[in-house]
């Protein structure tokens, strides 16, 4: 071993000791030395992005992590602290990505971070899903105010073309005139009611995380449970079986396919979700 990754090892122990102690610039600095010394070291760029984290230098920390996943694609840490960057910048859809491999290659590589990285992976699949819906409602009010103001359009152009081409009586224009305006708020009542359903159905469109899989964590189509008691979609369990090994994600005990057992409970309560929210079974 050379002198250089020694010294390297050594800012880092050191750098290690002062995060510890909650001084992020005195640890920052050693991870710096590390680097210098030794930039072929992951762990030396990852340690330095949670002093950034901890500083709420994102940028910064974003590119450690970068520098991390060049020298090693499948680090956990990297991917978690990049999806953590990207939480804090708003960025939900690239954090989901970043947590989402994070979350495989922990089951891969059978390291446990306890539940942080699904936690922080079921919020930006939510905080996403929630700016999606702001972007839709936004897109929906400007729809429902453009049709009524059309309504309110075409209510004036009939009222000025009655005008300029009848020859009836002045009572008899304000009778028709009446009737236009009657017909139009009709119109606008229906038009306003159906928007409100939207609304209303809308409201309603999250997917409980009791009813996501804890592998995909998307709604389970196929539920099945484990003999740890552990519920996941069928197909995401069996191609964990059959890629990764044969063990429970969750609880790490050993598991085989003819173990998995139909959550008929489960399932009746997913089937009875879609059946009240048809959007769920497209999403």
């Amino acid at each position: 071993m050379s002198s250089l990754i020694i010294e390297a090892s050594e800012h880092k122990e050191k750098g290690n000791k002062y995060y510890q102690q909650g001084r992020f610039e005195d640890a920052l600095l050693h991870y710096n030395r590390a680097i210098i010394k030794d930039s072929t070291e992951p762990t030396y760029f990852t340690n330095r992005a949670l002093c950034n984290l901890n500083l709420q230098r994102w940028e910064s920390a974003a590119e450690d992590c970068r520098r991390a996943l060049d020298l090693d694609k499948k680090n956990i840490k990297a991917n978690y602290y990049l999806g953590k960057v990207y939480m804090q910048l708003g960025q939900y859809d690239e954090a989901a990505k970043v947590l989402l491999r994070a979350h495989e290659y922990e089951i891969k590589q059978r390291h446990s971070y306890g539940d942080e990285i699904t936690q922080l992976l079921r919020q930006a699949k939510r905080e996403k899903f929630r700016k999606e819906e702001e972007v839709r409602i936004n897109q929906e009010i400007e729809l429902q105010s453009y049709l009524n103001l059309l309504i309110d359009d075409d209510v004036k152009n009939k009222i000025e073309q009655l005008k300029n081409t009848s020859n009836a009586n002045s009572e008899s224009i304000e009778d028709q005139i009446e009737e236009i305006k009657t017909k139009a708020d009709s119109n606008k009542e229906q038009l306003n009611n159906l928007f409100a359903q939207v609304d209303e159905r809308r409201k309603r469109r999250e997917i409980p995380d009791f009813l996501c899989g804890k592998i995909s964590f998307e709604l389970l189509r196929d539920p099945v449970i484990t003999p740890s008691g552990i519920t996941y979609d069928r197909n995401d369990i069996l191609t964990h079986l059959h890629r990764v090994g044969h063990f429970d994600p969750v609880t790490r005990v050993p598991l085989t396919a003819d173990q998995l057992i139909p959550n008929l409970a489960m399932r009746e309560v997913v089937e009875h979700f879609e059946k009240e929210n048809e959007w769920a079974v497209d999403a």
